[in-house]
């Protein structure tokens, strides 16, 4: 049986120096008016094969196909699933969970053309992060389901609809992560007991666990999360961690808070403010509880401790703590001038303000970096990428930005490209689920 691979071999060679493969669907040999002409001939079995790959049925299986159930949701609008399938082509592949969720929490599904090169996506995915192939089963709706039937590499779609409590007692990771985020979307109060409940023996879950609360994150989960500080695993206690920096009101900001202003304290001369930067050189015990350490880097410089230790304090502190201390706003705070810790503090900022997160704040990075001093570093270059990824539309249409300046790093006109491209997108969603 050919593959799609011995047809594009057989075209490439060509076919006066090789035969055609044998037919794939051995039921359709060729197209009805089958034509002497052996280039004809492969045409007509790479057509066959496209389409039985688009409808994902495995090629040596002709019967008839049973029907699909009707979607209810309405598919988004041709523009909207032009830009999907260029995101599916390799543009700005990392905004295509993001547009999944959004398509999702509006009510609409994809367009059934793009269900097989997303799926197929979805599929090469590692099974321990489920989020694309879960997002992939919503936004496909019925017809995903229905594909999922007719082609193996796609079972993963059924897997996370099993329904119910089955799911949790008896399924994958992936169906467990399913079931604990659709009870989070409901009932978070539940999902924090059922949590709370299976922490002892989870093991390995227990950063899926945590995972899960950032959606509908409250104080209700502080007393959990500040359990999982004490956690043996490094990556429960980052978790946790990170999830009480981005709690409004947590004690863990406060505590950033306190810490942070002893690193970073404004002066003010008639020549202007300035920010005196003084971290310790190595975290306390307090600090290191609260995820604060020096790092894996081997033989690293006192500075380099130093600079660490500041950005992760400053990343995890309040932003309201330099407003209400400073009295100034996000804009003015971004352009005081801290000699040679600037590109510690734009990282710092940029991650902050997109955990916790605040929309001025990113405006602020994101007009400081095109009209200011251009990034220098890297950890400065990949916040700023962050940012276009994750600012809030409600920044404006991104088109009135400021372009980079002459000379400026690719990194500058990258992040544009990608929060104009975001900006689109989400408005392309929002006119979609509007008009629906």
């Amino acid at each position: 049986m050919s593959t799609w691979q011995d047809l594009v071999t057989a075209g490439l060679i060509g076919t006066e120096r090789t035969a055609v493969p044998p037919a794939a669907i051995p039921a359709l040999p060729t197209l009805a008016d089958a034509p002497e002409d052996p280039a004809a001939v492969l045409l007509d079995r790479a057509a066959l094969l496209t389409v039985a790959r688009r409808a994902g049925r495995p090629p040596e299986q002709a019967e008839p196909l049973p029907a699909a159930e009707p979607d209810p949701e309405p598919a988004v609008s041709p523009a909207a699933g032009r830009r999907l399938a260029r995101m599916l082509a390799g543009e700005h592949p990392d905004l295509l969970t993001e547009w999944l969720t959004a398509a999702v929490t509006r009510g609409l599904r994809v367009p059934a053309q793009l269900l097989p090169t997303l799926l197929d996506r979805a599929r090469r995915v590692s099974p321990a992060d489920p989020e694309l192939r879960r997002l992939a089963a919503r936004a496909g709706g019925s017809r995903a389901r229905w594909l999922a039937g007719l082609n193996p590499d796609w079972r993963f779609v059924t897997a996370h609809t099993v329904a119910g409590n089955e799911a949790w007692r008896l399924g994958e990771a992936g169906q467990r992560r399913g079931y604990l985020a659709a009870l989070r979307a409901t009932d978070p109060g539940a999902a924090r007991e059922l949590i709370a409940a299976s922490w002892d023996a989870a093991g390995p879950e227990r950063v899926m666990f945590l995972s899960v609360l950032t959606d509908n994150l409250s104080l209700a989960d502080e007393p959990l999360l500040e359990a999982a500080l004490d956690d043996r695993a490094e990556d429960v206690r980052g978790w946790a961690a990170y999830l009480l920096a981005s709690l409004p009101g947590s004690a863990l900001g406060q505590r950033m808070a306190d810490c942070a202003r002893r690193c970073l304290r404004l002066e003010r001369h008639t020549q202007g403010p300035r920010l005196l930067v003084s971290p310790p050189a190595q975290p306390d015990a307090a600090m290191r509880r609260d995820g604060i350490t020096r790092g894996p880097a081997p033989g690293r410089s006192q500075l380099e401790n130093r600079a660490h230790i500041l950005l992760e304090v400053v990343a995890r502190t309040p932003l309201s703590t330099w407003t209400g201390d400073f009295q100034m706003t996000p804009t003015q705070i971004v352009a005081v001038p801290s000699g040679g810790w600037a590109p510690v503090l734009f990282a710092a900022w940029s991650r902050a303000a997109m955990a916790q997160p605040d929309s001025g704040w990113m405006a602020a990075l994101i007009a400081e970096a095109l009209t200011g001093r251009p990034p220098g570093t890297t950890a400065e270059t990949a916040a700023l990428r962050q940012l276009a990824r994750r600012a809030d539309p409600a920044l404006g249409a991104p088109g009135a930005l400021p372009d980079p300046e002459p000379g400026a790093p690719p990194a500058l006109y990258d992040a544009i490209r990608v929060l104009r491209f975001r900006h689109d997108m989400l408005k392309e969603l929002d006119h979609d689920h509007s008009a629906g």
